[in-house]
């Protein structure tokens, strides 16, 4: 391939990747929506999370059979607690790393 086939293909890349995302950007700007639709966006990145986290907290990765006993998730439950305490990031990490840290020595 040549240079301006690579430019093209680079470019054509680009303007796939960003134009969905900077369309509905721009024309949503200047624009109210709805309570209801703000509410209902507040929860996706709650749930992507969730999606992320749950099979690796509750479930063994070769089985793919519920596990509540997973050193993963003993730790999870103190951590989640000592965040919604506090409500400090970095203190939630320490204490999560910590507390991993210890589980993976004891059991």
């Amino acid at each position: 391939m040549t240079f301006i086939d690579y430019f093209f293909l680079f470019s054509g890349m680009g303007l796939v990747t960003y134009v969905p995302r900077a369309l509905p950007l721009l024309y949503l700007a200047h624009k109210q929506l709805p309570r209801w639709l703000v509410d209902w966006l507040d929860l996706i990145p709650v749930a992507i999370l969730s999606a992320l986290l749950a099979p690796s907290l509750f479930s063994d990765s070769a089985t793919r059979s519920l596990q509540l006993g997973k050193p993963e998730f003993l730790v999870a439950i103190p951590t989640l607690i000592f965040a919604l305490k506090t409500r400090s990031l970095g203190g939630t990490v320490l204490i999560g790393m910590l507390l991993y840290w210890l589980a993976g020595m004891f059991i």
